[in-house]
């Protein structure tokens, strides 16, 4: 059965859900091993690799979202440009040998946020910088897109023609557009999630065949409000989960976005994920490099710190993949680095 491999290096991108990230430098391949201890006493071991991200799917190879500069060349590194090629989707076979580039000269190709793929092996890129969200199916075509990109023009003729102002700085969103989008999930019906996102601070429902049916959540720090939703992830029973970073909480919904619960116990969490098989974990990264484990009553069961040693204090935690609940991925936009985190031991639940 072939195998890929997904990798994303762009802006802040860090990438990968269902395919197992791997790591690859953009200018060199060289390996380092750090280990720590979660609350438990059980080891943690790291692998890295100067990078960005990757990810394998299901059956092996994978694909890479880069940001190009403005001088034309690539970099593994965080740059927002805005442009019809500033980031790009690479695919490599199991052995990182690339094998074809994806959406080529893509329009929603701006700064890429983050990269997800569903459990029908469709790859679903989040574009911050173009306010959309891209949906290739297995064989790199695309068959969805959400959201729309911001023509220049429109900037042009609102503030300098017309001579308008912001006179709301954060706005509540509007119907089928998204302000700088962060991540994407699906329920167990294949509904869509969109954690949207920086400037609109709310999430998005939407059907499977992309018609929009809820939206929730406008700026602030109440129970349905949010303050940067940076990460969102699904349980196996559909359950949805907000990283709602700035209010340095989870905020917990069921497939209909009714409240479940808050877990407030992670730091200020930037990526989540849930870990396969019957008794599922929630894992959540924080930007300093703290990594949380939780049941999904929002049990405490360990943490571990990541990502030090680098002389970098901040985004040490981009994106988190969760291969099971041993082992989980995580991208780092600070040092363009990928880890693969195996978890040697197990804790305790802190409500045990």
């Amino acid at each position: 059965m072939r195998k890929r491999l997904l990798i994303m290096i762009a802006g802040a991108a860090v990438a990968a859900t269902c395919w197992a990230l791997l790591s690859q430098a953009c200018e060199n391949d060289k390996q380092t091993t750090a280990k720590a201890l979660d609350a438990k006493g059980a080891n943690v071991t790291a692998v890295a690799a100067g990078a960005s991200t990757m990810g394998m799917n299901c059956e092996g190879h994978g694909v890479s979202a880069m940001t190009a500069s403005s001088g034309g060349g690539r970099e593994c590194c965080a740059h927002k440009a805005k442009g019809a090629t500033a980031s790009q989707l690479f695919e490599f076979d199991q052995n990182l040998k690339f094998v074809k580039q994806w959406g080529q000269d893509n329009y929603a190709a701006s700064f890429a946020h983050t990269v997800r793929v569903d459990k029908h092996d469709n790859v679903w890129m989040t574009d911050e910088g173009a306010n959309m969200i891209v949906k290739f199916n297995p064989q790199g075509a695309v068959s969805m897109v959400l959201g729309r990109k911001t023509e220049a023009i429109d900037y042009l003729e609102r503030f300098f023609e017309r001579g308008e102002k912001e006179t709301e700085r954060f706005t509540a969103g509007n119907l089928g557009t998204f302000n700088r989008p962060t991540d994407v999930t699906w329920d167990t019906q294949d509904n869509i999630f969109v954690s949207d996102g920086y400037n609109n601070s709310r999430v998005a429902k939407i059907s499977k065949d992309g018609k929009w049916v809820k939206m929730l959540g406008t700026r602030g720090a109440a129970p349905n409000q949010f303050n940067t939703p940076h990460g969102i992830t699904s349980d196996a029973k559909g359950n949805i989960y907000v990283a709602d970073r700035g209010n340095r909480r989870i905020q917990v919904f069921d497939p209909d976005l009714n409240p479940v619960r808050i877990i407030a116990n992670v730091g200020a969490p930037w990526s989540v994920c849930t870990s396969p098989g019957p008794t599922q974990y929630l894992f959540s990264g924080d930007g300093n490099g703290k990594i949380y484990k939780v049941d999904l009553n929002g049990n405490l069961v360990g943490w571990a710190q990541t990502g030090e040693g680098h002389g970098q204090t901040g985004c040490l935690i981009h994106e988190l993949h969760c291969e099971s609940e041993n082992v989980i991925y995580k991208g780092d936009c600070s040092t363009w680095t990928v880890e693969k985190i195996t978890i040697k031991g197990s804790g305790r639940s802190s409500a045990q």
